[in-house]
């Protein structure tokens, strides 16, 4: 009975978290029985249940899984669902899970994932097409459902869909006679410089022209395949996987990339993950951003200093001529 009502809850908060913007994908463990019940309908028992979800606390990715709880709670005054607070980085996050996995752990029912992860651990994980998510697995893009299947098995359905942005601040743009925001690397180094200097000269010592992830993690492999895809360098392995990454586009652009750091970005930018490139964002002490849709919301709440300042577009092109 638990590890049934463990899918119905994952398909909700499919469903309520798909309007949310941030960054991962949501999967369930591997010993559920097969059965035909529909995955949006509730089962008929008044048994008592209690389900564990693991979730990340980037942005309100954790208040976005409580609410969602609540709603499933609500529904089904039977279950309690618990939403269990996991590391925000990524890495460390996999980390734990593996721990679950190897001890053949019952602490976590319903596993939040990251795009890159259902094929280390389909085998932990159920065949969601088992439990009706034919139903509604064409109510997703396509490639996201293709990718959470490992040989012919659903083993996470889409929570949300994310893709890096470059974000501005309009403000400043106009304050200092620009009137677009920057097309390439090129002009987006420019523009941060000349924005960094213009403002630290009226008083602001802390503000920096580009904030990005520059920790050892994920975030900084995403980055940096968005420079390397902008510059002509490929993807860092093929589609046949053949490595790809020595070759003189990649080589520039990274280089590139390095010499931000200590000049239009902050010496401490090499340890930013998400949250850090978003609290000098957040602040006013950035002109430009790199990050995820989760951080356009935040950035206009009531309590932020830059509210309705900044604006969002595609990431600046490299020597390829379009962004990635």
């Amino acid at each position: 009975m638990k590890r049934l009502s463990v899918v119905l809850v994952l398909v909700l908060l499919a469903t309520m978290a798909l309007t949310a913007c941030g960054p991962r994908a949501t999967e369930a463990p591997t010993d559920a029985p097969a059965t035909d019940v529909p995955a949006t309908q509730p089962p008929a028992t008044d048994e008592q249940v209690t389900i564990t979800i693991a979730t990340g606390a980037v942005g309100i990715e954790f208040e976005l899984s409580q609410a969602a709880a609540q709603r499933y709670m609500d529904m089904n005054p039977n279950v309690t669902v618990r939403v269990l607070d996991t590391p925000d980085m990524v890495q460390d996050r996999l980390g734990l899970y593996l721990q679950f996995f190897e001890a053949r752990s019952a602490e976590v029912d319903v596993y939040q994932i990251d795009v890159i992860w259902p094929g280390d651990l389909a085998e932990h994980f159920v065949d969601l097409y088992e439990y009706g998510a034919r139903d509604v697995a064409g109510d997703h893009f396509p490639a996201i459902i293709e990718n959470n299947t490992v040989d012919g098995r659903l083993v996470g359905i889409p929570w949300f869909t994310d893709a890096g942005l470059l974000y501005y601040r309009t403000d400043l743009l106009e304050k200092y006679g620009y009137t677009a925001p920057p097309a390439t690397w090129a002009e987006l180094e420019e523009m941060a410089q000349t924005i960094q200097d213009g403002e630290r000269a009226d008083g602001n010592t802390d503000f920096w022209g580009f904030v990005w992830q520059g920790n050892a993690y994920e975030g900084l492999t995403c980055d940096a395949l968005e420079w390397i895809d902008s510059n002509g360098g490929g993807t860092i392995v093929s589609p046949d996987k053949v490595i790809t990454i020595n070759n003189p586009a990649a080589i520039a652009i990274v280089d590139r990339a390095a010499t931000w750091v200590g000049t239009i970005s902050p010496p401490g930018v090499v340890g930013f993950a998400e949250e850090d490139a978003r609290a000098v964002w957040q602040s006013g002490n950035a002109a430009f951003m790199r990050n995820w849709p989760y951080a356009y919301s935040l950035g206009n709440a009531d309590d932020s200093v830059i509210a309705g300042l900044f604006d969002v577009v595609p990431l600046p092109a490299g020597d390829a001529g379009s962004g990635s």
